[in-house]
Formats: C-alpha cells, sequence, structure tokens
C-alpha cells in the first residue's frame, strides 16, 4: 500500500476482518464491524510521514484499530476516528496530554482539532520502536552468547550481554549500531523512559501493550541475546514467525519445575558418568565420547519425550560416530553389557558376514517411554564413516514406516537426524536431503536436526571449514527455523528441544538445533589435539564439565542437596559396574542383536530363510492380458491423453492380442502381477513417470486439465496394492539413498530406483559402496532395493553409454577360483552372494527377474543393466509362453539355432550378455555362419551361473570359446568372466576377447569412429583364424 489515504478506499469489510485476522491472530479481542470508509483527500505532499516505511507502521495500526478500538494508544484512537469522519490526515491528530493528565479527559478531546507540529516525531519515534524490535528479532543471535568456551570465531559483534534492570544506553549504543545496521533509528538516552505501543509483530509485552523503552530493550535482550539465538525471519509465513516469537518473546515463559530439574539432572550424570566409566575402564580404545557435548542426551530424550506427548510412536534416528554409544546406552537403552562386551577382543562373531566396528552400528527397541507412559520405538539406523551418508537413508525408512502404517501426516512415525558441524556445512547430501524434505513422494511431514557444533571438524577450524557464518546455514534453503543454543546452558537446551519438537508437531516442517559445544579430547581418544588447536585446547582444560556447573547451580537453587546429587551418581556407577561384570560372561558376538531394521515373520525365529527354493515366477494367461489390456488403455472417463500416446497404447493393445511383449509392457506384467498378490511397487528415479526414453507411460496426463493424471497400474484390481511411481529431484545420491532406506522397512515391497542413464549412478556411488554391496555383511541386514540401469553402446558418447558394469562385479562376494559344490544350485548361490548382476537380452527374462526378487525367500540387492535401442528393437520382443506358468528366470540362454543341433561341428561358442547378442545373430546370418559359431547369452552374471556354463562348455567340445563384449577391454566384464569361465571347463582352454580395445572414456563421441569399432569386434568374433597366432 503506498499510504494510508489510498488503502481507506480499497477496504472493504471482508477483507479487512480477514486480514485482521491473520495479522493479529494472537489478540483475543471482540470482533468488529465497521462502515464503509471515505477516501481521504489531503494532498501528499502534506502528510510526509505517510509515505515509505512508515504507511506499513500506521497500516498495522489501522487494522488493529478496526479490530478494537482500545488496542490502540488513545491518540491514535481519536486520530482514525477524526479521519473516519472525514478529516484530513495532518488536521486528525491529537498530541496526548502529559502523564499527569487522565485518560478521561483525553477522551474529551475535540475533533478534526488543530494538527499538531510534532506529529511526525510520534510516528517516527514508533517506526524506531517497532525497527529496534525488529532488528533484535532478525539479529540478535549474532551477539547472543553462543559458545561455551567464549572464543567463537563467528565474526559477529561480541559487547557484553549482561543485561541489568536499569538499561544504560551508552553500553548498548555500539551493539545496538550492529544490530540496527548503522544506529539507533534517532532515538537517544531522553526517549528510555517514554512509553511506547507495541506492534502486533512482538510478544514481549506479555498482557501489556505498551512499555518503555528501557524495558522494550530488556526484554529483547533477555529474549534473543542470551544463551539461545533465534534464526526465523527469513520464513515467509506470518503464522510461523509470530509462533516462533511467541515462545521466545513472552516474559518467563522459560520456567522449570523443580522435578523437572531434577529430571534433567539426572540425565546429564547418565550421560557424564556413561563417559567416564568407558573412560576408566578402556582409556586406550576408540569410542568417540560425547564429552563435552553431554547435554545431547537430555536434548534427544526432551525432543522424544514431546513428541510421545504429542501422538508419535516410532523415531528412526541417524546419527555420526561420536556419542553413538551413549545415545545407544541413554537414549535407546541398548543393554550396557551388550555395548560393554564390544570392547572385549577375545569375543567371537557368530553370524556370517564381517560386521563392523561398535560406533557404527544400529539397533532397534520398543519400550514404554517413562515420562508419557506410553509406547515408543526407537530405531537407530547403522551408518558407515562417510558423514552424512545416512541422512537420505533415514529419511527412506522413515517415509517407508509412515507409509506402511498410514500415517498421510507424519503424526506417528518421525525421525531425527543428528550432525556434525564441519559434515553439516560441508557435505552435499545434507543439502540433497534437505531438497526432499517437501516433496509429495518423500516428504517425512518434519525432521528434527540437532547439530552437535563442536567448532572444530577434525583438526580444521571452521574459518577454514566454511564460507557461511554458521555451520546450519543450509537449513535456510527450506524456511527451517534454526535454534543456537549453548550447549553448557542445559535448561535452555532443553527448553528449545520443546520448541523444535513442538514445531514439528505443529507444523510438519524440518528445524534445526545447533548445540553449541565443544570437544574435550581429539578426534578420538587417541588423538593430540593441542598440534593444531593449542588456544582453544587451553581453554576447554580449564572448562568446567556441565554436569559440575549444572550440580552446583541446582544445589545453590536448593532443588536438590550434595548427598542426593552424590546419590544419584553412585546409583548409575553402580549400574554400569554391574552391566560391566554380566559383560565378561559374554563369548559370542552376535551382530543380529543389533539390526535397525528387524522383519518379524519374514525368517524364521533363527533368522534364517524358510526355504531354499523359489516358485515359479510365471503367470496365467488371463492375468497377462488382462494387465496388457489395461496397460493399453485409459481406464479414466473424459481423460484426453496425447494423441502420439494413443498411439503408443494402441500399439500395446496389439501386441497383446498377438500374444508378444515388448520390454515396458513385460515391466508392465511384473509390477501388475505382483501388485495382485499384495506386494506394494515403488518406483523412484529422474523422469521414471514416462521413462527417458519414452517407453513407460505410467502416469497419464490429460491434455486439457491442468494437474488431473491417471496411473492405470492402480486400476488393475479390487484389493491390489498400491503402486508409487514418482519423479525425482535432480539427485542421484540422496533419491538413492531414500530409497534404500524405503526398501530396508519391509520385504513385502518391490522397492526400484532408475538412473536416467547408467552412468549417473556413480554421483551415488558412496551408496552403493557403504550400503548396497556391503550392508548384509556389515550390519546383517538383508536388502532387496532394485537398480535399474540403462546401458549400451548407441554411439551417443562416453557420458550416456555405460552402467560401468566392472565396478558392480569387480565387488561381487564370488570366488572366481573355486567351482562351487551347492544343493539347490541357483537358489543357494542367490543366498551366498552379496548381490544379484544381470543383463537381460529378452522382454521375458527381464519379466521373471522382476518377480523373482520379490518370490526369493530372502532379500538381495538387484543391478539391472537395462537397455536403451531394444526398447523398440522388432527382434526384442517375447511370447506369453516364455512368461506362463512353470516358467522362470533363465541365468544362461543357449543358443537354439542350427548350431545347438550339431554341436560337434560347431568351430566357436561365443558368450556374451545383453544388447550386443542381437548385433552378432545379425552378423551370422549375413555371414552364414549359424551352423559354424554358437551364441550363448549369460544374462545372469552375478553369481555366476558356473554350472549351466559348464553344460555349454562341454556341448561343443571342439569349440573355441570367446567372451565377445560391446564395451572396451578394461571395461565392461571380460575381466570378471574370464577366469570364472576358465574355472568352469577346469582351465582346459583359453577364454578368447572378441571387443574393443582398452579405453579411458566408456565411448568414443564420434558416431563414425563407434561404427567402425562396432564392426571390427564383429570381424574378431566371427573370423575363425582371429586367434591361430595366438594360441
Amino acid at each position: 500500500m503506498l499510504n494510508l489515504r489510498t488503502c481507506a478506499a480499497k477496504l472493504r469489510p471482508l477483507t479487512a476482518s480477514q486480514t485482521v485476522k491473520t495479522i493479529s491472530q494472537h489478540r483475543l479481542a471482540a470482533p468488529r464491524t465497521f462502515q464503509h470508509i471515505r477516501c481521504y483527500s489531503a494532498p501528499v505532499a502534506a502528510e510526509p510521514f505517510l509515505s515509505g516505511t512508515s504507511s506499513n507502521y500506521v497500516e498495522e495500526m489501522y487494522y488493529a484499530w478496526l479490530e478494537n478500538p482500545k488496542s490502540v494508544h488513545k491518540s491514535w484512537d481519536i486520530f482514525f476516528r477524526n479521519a473516519n469522519a472525514g478529516a484530513a490526515p495532518g488536521t486528525a491528530y491529537q498530541s496526548p496530554p502529559p502523564l499527569s493528565t487522565s485518560f478521561s479527559t483525553l477522551s474529551q478531546a475535540q475533533f478534526l482539532g488543530q494538527a499538531q507540529p510534532n506529529v511526525d516525531k510520534l510516528v517516527e519515534d514508533h517506526l524506531a520502536v517497532q525497527s529496534l524490535i525488529r532488528a533484535y528479532q532478525v539479529r540478535g543471535h549474532h551477539i547472543a552468547k553462543l559458545d561455551p568456551l567464549g572464543i567463537s570465531c563467528v565474526n559477529f559483534d561480541d559487547a557484553p550481554v549482561t543485561v541489568s534492570p536499569n538499561v544504560d544506553l551508552t553500553v548498548f549504543k555500539e551493539r545496538l549500531r550492529v544490530l540496527t545496521v548503522g544506529g539507533f533509528y534517532g532515538l537517544d538516552e531522553s526517549d528510555l523512559d517514554k512509553v511506547f505501543h507495541l506492534p502486533t509483530t512482538t510478544f514481549i509485552g506479555g498482557n501489556e501493550s505498551a512499555l518503555p523503552l528501557r524495558e522494550i530493550i530488556r526484554r529483547l535482550e533477555m529474549a534473543y541475546c542470551q544463551h539461545i539465538g533465534v534464526e526465523f525471519m527469513f520464513i515467509n509465513d506470518l503464522e510461523q514467525c509470530q509462533w516462533i516469537r511467541q515462545k521466545f518473546e513472552t516474559p518467563g515463559i522459560m520456567q522449570f519445575t523443580n522435578e523437572e530439574k531434577r529430571t534433567l539432572l539426572a540425565r546429564l550424570v547418565r550421560s557424564t558418568r556413561f563417559e567416564e566409566f568407558l573412560h576408566r575402564k578402556w582409556s586406550s580404545e576408540k569410542r568417540f565420547g560425547l564429552e563435552g557435548c553431554e547435554v545431547l542426551i537430555p536434548a534427544l530424550k526432551t525432543i522424544i519425550d514431546k513428541s510421545s506427548e504429542k501422538g508419535v510412536d516410532y523415531v528412526i534416528m541417524g546419527m555420526p560416530h561420536r556419542g553413538r554409544l551413549n545415545v545407544l546406552a541413554n537414549v535407546i537403552r541398548k543393554e550396557l553389557e551388550q555395548i560393554f562386551c564390544q570392547f572385549d577382543s577375545k569375543l567371537e562373531a557368530a553370524d556370517e558376514g564381517s560386521g563392523d566396528v561398535k560406533y557404527h552400528l544400529g539397533m532397534y527397541h520398543r519400550r514404554i517411554n517413562r515420562v508419557t507412559d506410553r509406547n515408543i520405538t526407537l530405531s537407530l539406523v547403522a551408518n558407515p564413516s562417510h558423514l552424512e551418508a545416512a541422512d537420505p537413508v533415514v529419511q527412506g525408512k522413515t517415509k517407508a514406516e509412515q507409509f506402511y502404517c498410514g500415517d498421510t501426516e507424519g503424526k506417528k512415525v518421525m525421525s531425527i537426524l543428528l550432525h556434525g558441524d564441519a559434515a553439516f556445512a560441508g557435505q552435499g547430501i545434507v543439502y540433497e536431503t534437505f531438497h526432499l524434505s517437501d516433496l509429495p513422494s518423500y516428504t517425512t511431514h518434519g525432521t528434527v536436526h540437532v547439530v552437535v557444533n563442536n567448532q572444530i571438524g577434525f583438526t580444521t577450524d571452521p574459518r577454514m571449514a566454511r564460507s557461511s557464518p554458521y555451520p546450519t546455514d543450509v537449513a535456510r534453503v527450506v524456511n527451517a527455523p534454526i535454534f543456537h543454543v549453548n550447549a553448557d546452558d542445559p535448561e535452555a537446551v532443553v527448553y528449545v528441544c520443546n520448541v523444535a519438537a513442538e514445531w514439528r508437531s505443529t507444523f510438519h516442517k524440518d528445524v534445526v538445533v545447533d548445540l553449541v559445544c565443544y570437544r574435550r579430547n581429539g578426534h578420538n581418544e587417541m588423538d593430540e589435539p593441542m598440534f593444531t588447536q593449542p588456544l582453544m585446547y587451553k581453554q576447554i582444560r580449564k572448562q568446567k564439565p556441565v554436569l559440575q556447573k549444572y550440580a552446583e547451580l541446582l544445589i545453590s537453587q536448593g532443588v536438590v542437596n550434595q548427598p542426593e546429587y552424590e546419590e544419584e551418581i553412585a546409583k548409575y556407577d553402580k549400574i554400569c559396574e554391574e552391566a560391566h561384570a554380566r559383560s565378561k560372561d559374554e563369548k559370542i558376538l552376535h551382530i543380529k542383536h543389533w539390526l535397525d531394521s528387524p522383519w518379524p515373520g519374514f525368517f524364521t525365529l533363527d533368522g534364517q530363510p524358510r526355504s531354499m527354493t523359489c516358485p515359479s515366477t510365471g503367470l496365467n494367461e488371463e492375468d497377462l492380458t488382462h494387465i496388457g489390456q489395461v496397460a493399453s488403455s485409459v481406464p479414466v472417463e473424459d481423460f484426453t491423453i496425447h494423441g502420439g500416446l494413443s498411439r503408443i497404447l494402441k500399439t500395446r493393445g496389439e501386441m497383446v492380442k498377438n500374444r508378444t511383449v515388448d520390454w515396458a509392457l513385460a515391466e508392465y506384467m511384473a509390477f501388475g502381477s505382483l501388485l495382485k498378490e499384495g506386494i506394494h511397487i515403488r518406483l523412484s528415479g529422474q523422469d521414471v513417470e514416462r521413462g527417458t526414453f519414452s517407453h513407460r507411460h505410467h502416469v497419464l496426463h490429460d491434455q486439457n486439465v491442468d494437474k488431473r493424471t491417471c496411473i492405470p497400474m492402480n486400476h488393475l484390481w479390487p484389493n491390489q496394492a498400491p503402486y508409487t511411481v514418482c519423479n525425482s529431484s535432480l539427485s542421484e545420491y540422496g533419491v538413492l539413498g531414500f530409497e534404500l532406506g524405503f526398501a530396508m522397512a519391509s520385504p513385502n515391497a518391490l522397492v526400484l530406483w532408475e538412473a536416467q542413464f547408467g552412468d549417473f549412478h556413480n554421483t551415488a556411488q558412496c551408496i552403493i559402496d557403504q550400503f548396497i554391496c556391503p550392508g548384509q555383511a556389515k550390519w546383517v541386514r538383508q536388502n532387496g532395493i532394485v537398480l535399474l540401469l540403462p546401458h549400451g553402446m548407441e554411439g551417443m558418447g562416453p557420458e550416456h553409454s555405460s552402467a560401468r558394469p566392472e565396478r558392480f562385479l569387480q565387488m561381487c562376494n564370488d570366488d572366481p577360483d573355486v567351482f562351487p559344490k551347492l544343493d539347490d544350485f541357483d537358489v543357494r548361490q542367490l543366498y551366498d552372494c552379496n548381490w544379484i548382476v544381470v543383463n537381460c537380452s529378452t522382454p521375458a527374462n527381464f519379466f521373471h527377474v522382476l518377480r523373482r526378487q520379490i518370490l526369493l525367500p530372502f532379500r538381495k540387492p538387484l543391478i539391472i543393466f537395462t537397455p536403451k535401442s531394444l526398447l523398440r528393437h522388432p527382434e526384442a520382443r517375447s511370447s506369453f509362453d516364455d512368461m506362463l506358468p512353470g516358467t522362470h528366470f533363465l541365468r544362461v540362454i543357449p543358443d537354439g539355432g542350427p548350431a545347438a543341433q550339431n554341436p560337434t561341428q560347431v568351430k566357436r561358442v561365443l558368450f556374451c550378455t545383453g544388447k550386443v547378442y542381437y548385433d552378432l545373430t545379425r552378423e551370422r546370418k549375413a555371414r552364414q555362419m549359424e551352423a559354424d559359431v554358437a551364441i550363448t547369452r549369460v544374462e545372469q552374471l552375478s553369481p555366476f551361473p558356473f554350472d549351466l556354463l559348464q553344460r555349454e562348455a562341454e556341448k561343443y567340445p571342439a569349440a573355441e570359446l570367446v567372451w565377445c563384449q560391446e564395451e572396451h577391454k578394461n571395461q565392461g566384464y571380460y575381466d570378471y568372466v574370464k577366469p570364472r569361465l576358465r574355472t568352469t571347463i577346469n582351465r582346459a582352454k583359453p577364454v578368447w576377447y572378441a571387443g574393443r580395445e582398452p579405453a579411458a572414456a566408456p565411448a568414443t563421441g564420434n558416431k563414425k569412429t563407434h561404427l567402425t569399432e562396432l564392426q571390427r569386434l564383429l570381424d574378431t568374433a566371427f573370423n575363425l583364424d582371429a586367434f591361430k597366432d595366438l594360441a
């Protein structure tokens, strides 16, 4: 609004009342109706105070007056009544009488009195106070006393923060200059005792609507410049800002009962004495203790208590290694003897797998919350040393648990993420995870982030570790409020954690608690920090522990006495000693006792699969036909689809009539059949709804109605499981981690992540290397996630060709030199491997491998190298006959032509996988060599099909064995396949290579070179003399 003159004519009763309701939400005045207001006619130049920013203030006062005339100063009441009566603004004002004059005298003042010369001063002073209040709200955290060491390197003003009842303006002049960016808005010392009306955007008045300036400053100092620094004014939602102001500005709001103080002290005792006990017993062991931030334990317990009170019954947590054992012991309530026995070097491992160090392990526990007397389930997700990598995993698991219990608003299940200051600022995955927080298919409806701000990262201080003032500034991108708090003030910490939990419960948005603390030891207990931070650690050596400080405070307040305090310590010490004695009886380490995501009912009681067989993955023809018909139609009335899509659906319908499927239809049938069996399917990734190559079209868009969509897959069966298909943000690391977490929650779901192109998975390499590949070996945690990685040399250049199969194959755990001797060979092999790697050459086999993933009696990650050109290749079709009951996934597809009919005459067997098979068959046909050369497709690369390939090699006794691939020799499958193929034939023959030469890049960027290389490898493959000189 330009000024009050123009706004009056525009305001209508409905609009004004709505605005009043929004702006003055916290006021409880009775609603007021009002008449139309005349437009003012005074010239603009006569009223300079009504222009610029002052008009905002006047407008706010005007709205308050409309709602309740008594809510504003009497002088404003007269001004607005005069203005309403038609007076020009310059003549509508009457100055208030001296303080000695009663309000009754003022109420008799005449309307339309003479204009007073100090009108500008009055408005300017009120504006100055309003600006001053806003300055504290925006910048007060800059001068809050947040650092317990008093040596913060954050470059803010470090003026004193002690506040006495008698504010001396001279003490504050410098800091107010910093706060208000240049001055005190024209106020001076003579204004300190003037009474100012408080705007609706502050709660410092409590029940009072006006305060002297001296008291205004004192209350703002108490609210914003003590041990809590609040960053929230960047939030663009008035209701949320008002909520935060009320929580921190209301006088006397941060009060604790004696019982609450005693509980806080007891929690600090447990947190502190746990670390001291470990230090006494195992002084030379790494444990990444919590010393310097012992207040973390009461902080987390407070968040959990308040959330439980608000209805949450499942909390999923992720955290780095620092303080992990303490959290396991005192928050999750892991048995102490289970923790202590981890320090015993003689402990034997009992479970399969290699295990992990104690400060990486997770935990799942259901217990009664003693504060709320409600059941609460706590899960701490296992994590690698890669800081922040567990963030999206926790969010994915949280989303899954919300999904399975129908918690669409996040009222029952929530996540808490702990971070270190250096990692929170430095790791990009933090940003990626934040950007999932409000996306419909990824939101967990608010996460509480707790930053253990040691003010150091290993040996690097913040000045070298980040460009932002705070480590938490990344959270501002999603409008998350940030509460900085001095960790040496336990009551401030607990209050802030209560507010954070309430914020999450109220708004279902992320919130950050920044515990500004220190690290009493080095990076670990064996590290010497004085090498690099001598001054900081001299100060730390002098620092009194927070437990001692708080105990002395409570004793001085008479809340507890010295004997009670010492008894609390002795009680917990005794608990630790007794648990330590019991831990000596533990001889075997059971990693499964540390499982973070149990699947009750899926395995036997001792954690074994219920069988070692896999049923047929085929389907009856009626189901295939029904799914095909839905896939080729629009199951919603009056829905207009794109003309090009109509042609695609028509083609699908014709294929169904002809009892054939292409790649997209095979996927549709696999998904649709599993949905009928109650298996939830979630497909996520960049552009997966349509498919990168425009082949999938699982979400149809109405061409005439914006945002109207249809997912035919959800219209297949009356009581089917839901199908979720969602385009992700342009993130691989964050989204793959999220989907991995989602897949952790239940074995009865098929969770797939598709890369836009196969090589893009390398930006998610951390999730693949640290979680997917070794997850079961480290944490006895099975996971059935599926990675769909488009792969193939199509002449599209080095970046869109290879999904880097060599990397996945290199990490497979089978022995290339040992032929496995197993019963139930194919299923047992799958059970023993760390993941399954396939490259299907037919739609039917793709269909079978997706169904097998769920029908297996256990779960393993599945890596599928999916095609690009084969999606529309006329020969890449499968018949319904290959998908009927009794059919299975084919690990190897033997040659079915003339070569197989007369195997003794075959001169060469070409082993290959994937798309190159179609190039080879075309070339073989052109050269009329069908009887001389057999082509065997290896569909499952890992675990390697030793048994089937042995049969193939023995079938062609006189043939040369050649591995053929379209990838370069140092890439692809050759280095993986060759030693295993040699083991299969007892090293009786060489295994030759036909393919591209070694190269640094995955593919050439030149189309002609690509075609030349392809022809060269085909020439090698079919030149029967190619290897004569090498034999």
